[in-house]
Formats: structure tokens, C-alpha cells, sequence
């Protein structure tokens, strides 16, 4: 199963950016479509964004569309999560994950995901 890592959350001002990287400690890790979801204190985890194991398709949550920008580097086994023009609402801690099947279509929904990372904390602050 591949193991996930991510890094880069903050505390940020409101319109500011942030980067975030998700980065896999397997070599098979392109053959699995990635994703990024967030959860906010009392809320349910949400999709935010994923990217195909080609990089070739991606998908993002309305909430976050022309705003985050998903992109990765297979060569590095590493998924980057660029967010812009951040809002207090986008305060969450954010978590990659993997699908459980390689090589297939993506799936925004969390169950599809089978190997999470720790989550990293992205604050915007009022």
C-alpha cells in the first residue's frame, strides 16, 4: 500500500497562498490517481481536488475551482496542491490520499481512497 506524506500547511492572511506537497514512498505511485481532501473542525472530510495517474485529467470541488491548482511529478512521486487567493473557509487540515485501483478514472468520493497521509494544517487567518 502506498504511504502518503504531506507538508507545507501555515497559518496565511486572507488572498494569500500556500503550497502544498504530498509526497509517496512507493514507486508504483504513478499508477494511482491522487487526491486532496480537507476537514474542518465539526465538518465532514470533502473533496477538494485530484489529478490522474497520467496527469492527463483532474477534477476539483466547486468550491475551490480557478482558485487551487493540482499538478504532480511522477519522478518524484510527489502531488502538489498550489492554493491562491485563500479564504478564512478554507481553514481545514488538508489529506492526500490514493485510489485503491490503479490505472482507472477518478473518483471524488473518499471510500475510493485507500492509503491517506497524516494531514497537514492550513489556517487562514481573519
Amino acid at each position: 500500500q502506498v504511504q502518503m506524506v504531506e507538508s507545507g500547511g501555515g497559518l496565511v492572511q486572507p488572498g494569500g497562498s500556500l503550497q502544498l506537497s504530498c509526497t509517496a514512498s512507493e514507486r508504483t505511485f504513478s499508477a494511482y490517481n491522487i487526491g486532496w481532501f480537507r476537514q474542518a473542525p465539526g465538518k465532514e472530510r470533502e473533496f477538494v481536488t485530484a489529478i490522474s495517474w497520467s496527469s492527463d485529467s483532474t477534477v476539483y470541488a466547486d468550491s475551490v475551482k480557478g482558485r487551487f491548482t493540482i499538478s504532480r511529478d511522477n519522478t518524484r512521486s510527489t502531488v502538489y496542491l498550489q492554493m491562491n487567493s485563500l479564504k478564512p473557509e478554507d481553514t481545514a487540515v488538508y489529506y492526500c490520499a490514493a485510489e485503491r485501483v490503479p490505472y482507472g478514472p477518478i473518483d471524488s468520493g473518499p471510500t475510493a481512497y485507500g492509503s491517506w497521509g497524516q494531514g497537514t494544517q492550513v489556517t487562514g487567518s481573519e
